[in-house]
């Protein structure tokens, strides 16, 4: 996620050079043509390029206002996350806490629970980071299982789904070795069954792109647009030789326009990749695990990930 005002040149341009190197020298190579033939029929009245232009600006905003769309859907999602994860923590510690009263209490299963099962929370968050973005990093989640839960979930193809797997077997055995008691499964299911939701929102977004149709269509019609854009300009032109070759810039800063629009829409359109206009997996997977071990009462905590260079990942 960007989160500085101003953005650097160069990385404006890496987003759209090749587009606007085709530009620069198709308006080049149609100046030229104009300006060594002398011919007037090049110049085109520039009304229906204007027509076209203004019917791109609302194709491409719509196709910006859909993308931005889904990169805002899985914001939410991951903000759901967030606060389903603390109640899920918070539900775990506090009704392992609350048979300290019962007779079958035992210290040590309680308290091994509680650090599994919040662990296993966190667990399941990286993971979900890492399954998104299609990453094979899982030895982040190592110091969150044990050997043989880690080993079983190398195993698996979905293992965000795994881990709530995991936790469920926990869950109903605390139930039976009286860990746990009374309606503290249903309310914990319950936060498990959300954030398998939020898992499969998640997952719609990144298995399902934007209809192809409105990419093609839109880089089709920027193209079309930047193509007839330095006949049109040439009209302004044909009667003034000696400054024809201005056609070479304005088509240039016009076509820029279109082509930064159309590149924002893709660059918001699939917000798991793990670039710099993603939604910042990273962070909120850090802001999690620092929380959920400060519930659990441990001081040792991973360092606040802050943006870098006006980056947050």
């Amino acid at each position: 996620m960007i989160t500085k005002r101003n953005f650097n040149p160069l990385k404006v341009w890496q987003y759209v050079k090749k587009p606007m190197l085709f530009v620069l020298l198709w308006s080049i190579v149609v100046w030229l043509g104009f300006y060594l033939s002398k011919s007037s029929i090049l110049a085109i009245n520039f009304t229906p390029i204007g027509v076209m232009g203004s019917a791109l600006a609302i194709f491409v905003a719509f196709r910006n206002n859909s993308a931005y769309g889904r990169w805002w859907e899985a914001r939410q999602l991951w903000g759901g996350i967030v606060n389903s994860s603390r109640v899920l923590s918070r539900l775990i510690i506090t009704f392992t806490d609350s048979h300290l009263h019962q007779e079958n209490y035992d210290e040590q299963r309680s308290e091994r629970f509680k650090k599994e099962l919040v662990y296993n929370c966190i667990a399941w968050v990286h993971t979900l980071r890492l399954h998104l973005r299609k990453q094979k990093s899982w030895q982040e989640i190592k110091p969150f299982l044990s050997n043989e839960e880690y080993s079983e979930l190398l195993k698996f193809h979905n293992k965000p789904n795994f881990i709530h797997l995991l936790m469920g077997k926990k869950i109903y055995k605390a139930m039976a070795n009286g860990t746990l008691g009374g309606f503290d499964s249903f309310q914990m299911e319950g936060q498990l069954f959300t954030l398998t939701n939020y898992q499969g929102s998640c997952e719609r977004i990144k298995n399902t792109p934007l209809p192809r149709q409105y990419d093609y269509f839109t880089r089709l019609f920027v193209y079309l647009f930047a193509l007839m854009l330095p006949f049109g300009l040439l009209s302004f032109f044909q009667h003034t030789a000696a400054i024809s070759w201005l056609i070479i810039p304005f088509s240039f800063l016009i076509a820029l326009v279109f082509v930064i629009m159309e590149r924002t829409g893709a660059a918001n359109e699939n917000p798991f990749e793990n670039r710099i206009t993603d939604v910042p997996l990273s962070a909120i997977c850090n802001t999690i695990e620092i929380d959920l071990k400060q519930m659990l009462g441990e001081t040792e905590l991973p360092e606040k990930q802050e943006p870098t260079k006006g980056y947050l990942f």
